[in-house]
């Protein structure tokens, strides 16, 4: 076992088995021959081959029909990709429409044009994914809508927020990531047929019609021009994939940081049976939400190769694009490993409201410190109010005493605020600002989520 992913015992923590069934051997060589079939299929409509052999072609290309260990020793002995496959699909036809095969293409045509293909259909997934990500998300922010939390800043205790408005923080990135997804579709989604040197010289006139014809055949887009040397569009889709990532990351982490014993206002799922710790019996560790942040950095670190492959030479290199098979593959596994833990986490999450409030009254009084300067400011002037609040704040902290009992015994606070202006003051559900609106502007207040 090379790769956790791949891994029997460990694999289902690092990805999913629908991903990895995508990334197999047996569906990359199916890509290959989807392409092979519809090159065939696009030049017999141009009767560039014989309609008949390529119908022939067609019927054959299916990866069942291969020997995959025939197709290795070949691959070991040419250090060529595709012509074991051309071979072994050859091998399969009727011998005529055997000759037809791969006619004026080149092999990078058709391992770029499977690579989108696998790409997409990888997508799809993680788009599938991430939107059921929002839907809970969504769910839980309109839950919490109006759950009164302390707001977190460097740390430590800042002002007043709600839980739904962190998740509708959330929820709006992740809607963010949802358009990217979409938007980077026509140009990574595009077919590659370009012959050797991206000029289609095997083709000749009908060259520009071909390749629309071949790109209808697979639902893909029509590149402008070859893309061999261009790796952009690969390199944007395996950034984006690190980029909701990175996100899924950063929710995890707060999940941990919020599950520390000494916060203890949110909990990843538990049921009776979950093992925290070989010795420490008491333990309930986030490790799903651990899992998901290791998985992020990993999947970070493929953006830096498919950035590197982007510096490609003359018109083809093997050197860049040789690596996408192990970078994309990885990135894409990953992230619906991520993906799948970050659902679970999320359809089960537990939110101690009674712990938020307690944790709102850590401070004393002082987590409404702003709110109190506001209002002496309007009567002794806001930089003045600062200087007063400062100073009776740091009593507290270093005194130990709550902030109400200074504010009341200072005179030149006594003097502009009462005691029942205080208390309202000190209220934390009273300064929870535009919270509520936020949370209705990302997620709906009911039903279903607003759109990204």
């Amino acid at each position: 076992m090379a790769s956790v992913i791949d891994s029997p015992l460990f694999g289902d923590l690092w990805s999913t088995a629908e991903m990895r069934r995508l990334w197999s051997d047996e569906s990359t060589v199916q890509r290959w021959l989807d392409a092979e079939a519809a090159l065939a299929r696009a030049q017999a409509e141009l009767d560039i081959i014989p309609r008949p052999h390529a119908a022939e072609i067609t019927r054959k290309a299916r990866v069942e029909l291969l020997d995959l260990g025939e197709m290795k020793r070949q691959l070991e002995h040419t250090r060529h990709p595709i012509m074991p496959l051309v071979r072994g699909l050859q091998a399969a036809c009727e011998p005529a429409a055997g000759e037809w095969i791969h006619w004026g293409a080149t092999t990078q045509d058709i391992m770029d044009t499977g690579l989108v293909l696998q790409l997409r259909a990888a997508t799809d997934i993680v788009t599938r994914d991430l939107g059921r990500v929002r839907d809970l998300l969504a769910g839980l922010a309109r839950r919490h809508r109006d759950t009164v939390q302390p707001g977190r800043t460097h740390g430590q205790q800042a002002l007043p927020i709600t839980f739904g408005y962190k998740v509708a923080v959330w929820a709006a990135e992740v809607g963010r990531h949802q358009e990217r997804l979409a938007q980077m579709a026509p140009r990574v989604f595009r077919g590659q047929l370009a012959g050797a040197v991206g000029t289609l010289a095997s083709i000749g006139s009908q060259g520009r019609r071909l390749q629309e014809l071949y790109c209808a055949e697979l639902g893909l887009g029509v590149p402008d021009i070859a893309w061999h040397t261009a790796r952009d569009g690969v390199a944007e889709a395996v950034c984006v994939f690190a980029m909701v990532g990175s996100t899924l990351a950063k929710i995890a982490d707060e999940v941990i940081g919020l599950q520390r014993t000494e916060v203890a206002e949110v909990e990843e799922p538990f049921h009776m049976g979950k093992v925290g710790s070989s010795t420490m019996p008491h333990k309930r560790n986030p490790s799903a939400c651990e899992g998901v942040v290791a998985l992020g950095r990993v999947l970070q670190a493929q953006v830096a190769p498919a950035l590197t492959g982007m510096l490609a030479q003359n018109e083809r290199d093997k050197r860049g694009n040789l690596a996408e098979a192990a970078f994309v593959a990885e990135a894409s596994c990953l992230l619906a490993g991520m993906l799948s833990s970050m659902i679970r986490v999320l359809e089960g999450l537990r939110v101690d409201r009674a712990q938020m409030a307690r944790n709102l009254e850590r401070l004393g009084g002082l987590l409404l410190s702003e709110n109190v300067m506001l209002a002496l400011g309007r009567t002794i002037g806001r930089q003045h109010a600062h200087e007063v609040l400062y100073e009776l704040c740091m009593r507290a902290v270093e005194d130990g005493v709550p902030l109400k009992r200074l504010l009341l015994e200072d005179r030149r606070v006594a003097a502009h605020l009462g005691e029942a202006d205080i208390d309202a003051l000190l209220d934390p559900a009273r300064y929870t600002g535009l919270a509520g609106e936020f949370v209705d502007r990302v997620v709906g207040s009911g039903g279903r989520p607003a759109p990204p």
